[in-house]
C-alpha cells in the first residue's frame, strides 16, 4: 500500500490551522481521517469524521482513541498537532504556575497520553507512523515563552523516544518544526507583540517575515505537505529526525 491510502490517521488539532489542511490532504489521498481538537463547531465543515475532547486530560485523550478505534480501526497514522502557544506568557520570573501548568498538560503531557494509548496498537500490528509537531521553539528558545519552549523541546525528546521504542515493529516518529506560520494561534502572538510594542499587528508580521531570506513566513500547506510526506508509506526510512519547516532558517 504506498502512500496513505487506506489508513487510518488520527490528527489532532484539526479545526484550523496546520492540522485543519493536514486532514484534508490525507483524506484527499485516501486516508481514512478521524479529525479532533477542542471545538466540535470547528471540525464540522471539515465533512470527516471528528470528535471533539480536551486533549490536555489524560480521559479526553482516551476517548479520543477509544472513538477512532470504534468507528475507523486501529489508528496506523497519528498526527500530533494540538497544542496552545505562548502569547499568555512572561518572563519567567514573573511567570505565572498556573499557566506553566496549561501549557505543558495540553502541549506535553496530552501527547504522551495519547502516544501511550496509540502505539499499543501500532506495536501489536507493527505499522506505525507518527509525526509530532514540535517548532523552532523547540531548538532555540522563545524569549517570554518559557513553557512552551520547554514544552516544545520536549516534544521533539518524545518523539525520539517513541521512535527507539518503536522502531523494531516499523513505527517511525518524527516531529516537524515550524518558523512563524500565518495561523490564528500565530496571529493572537502576535497581536500580544503588537500591543507591547505599540505598532500594528500587519507591522508584526512584516518583522517576521524579515526573519527569512524569502521575506515571507511559511504557509500551513507548506507544513502538512511535509507531515503527509512524513507519515506516508514512502518516508518508511525517516524516523527520530527534527525536520524544520522554516524557510531556510539556522535559528
Amino acid at each position: 500500500m504506498a502512500g496513505v491510502e487506506g489508513r487510518v490517521a488520527l490528527i489532532t488539532g484539526a479545526g484550523r490551522g496546520i492540522g485543519r489542511v493536514t486532514a484534508e490532504i490525507l483524506a484527499e489521498r485516501g486516508a481514512r481521517v478521524m479529525a479532533t481538537a477542542r471545538s466540535g463547531d470547528e471540525l464540522r465543515s471539515l465533512g470527516l469524521e471528528y470528535v471533539a475532547a480536551d486533549l490536555g486530560s489524560a480521559s479526553g485523550c482516551a476517548r479520543v482513541v477509544e472513538k477512532t478505534q470504534a468507528r475507523l480501526g486501529p489508528v496506523e497514522l497519528f498526527v500530533c498537532n494540538h497544542g496552545i502557544g505562548s502569547a499568555h506568557e512572561k518572563v519567567i520570573w514573573e511567570q505565572d504556575p498556573a499557566t506553566w501548568e496549561e501549557t505543558v498538560r495540553i502541549n506535553l503531557d496530552g501527547p504522551f497520553h495519547l502516544s501511550r494509548l496509540i502505539t499499543a496498537g501500532m506495536v501489536e500490528h507493527r505499522y506505525g507512523r507518527i509525526v509530532y509537531t514540535s517548532s523552532t521553539a523547540g531548538d532555540v528558545a522563545e524569549y517570554a515563552g518559557s513553557a512552551y519552549t520547554a514544552a516544545k523541546h520536549g516534544l521533539i525528546g518524545l518523539a525520539k523516544a517513541v521512535a527507539q521504542d518503536c522502531g523494531e515493529f516499523n513505527v517511525t516518529s518524527n516531529a516537524v518544526l515550524p518558523g512563524w506560520v500565518k495561523t490564528a494561534m500565530a496571529d493572537r502572538s502576535a497581536q500580544a507583540e503588537a500591543d507591547l510594542q505599540g505598532i500594528t499587528m500587519e507591522e508584526v508580521w512584516r518583522q517576521r517575515a524579515g526573519l527569512y531570506r524569502p521575506n515571507r513566513v511559511a504557509t500551513p500547506r507548506e507544513v502538512a505537505e511535509m507531515i503527509a510526506f512524513l507519515v506516508s508509506e514512502e518516508a518508511s526510512g525517516v524516523s527520530a529526525q527534527a525536520i524544520k519547516v522554516a524557510l531556510g532558517a539556522q535559528s
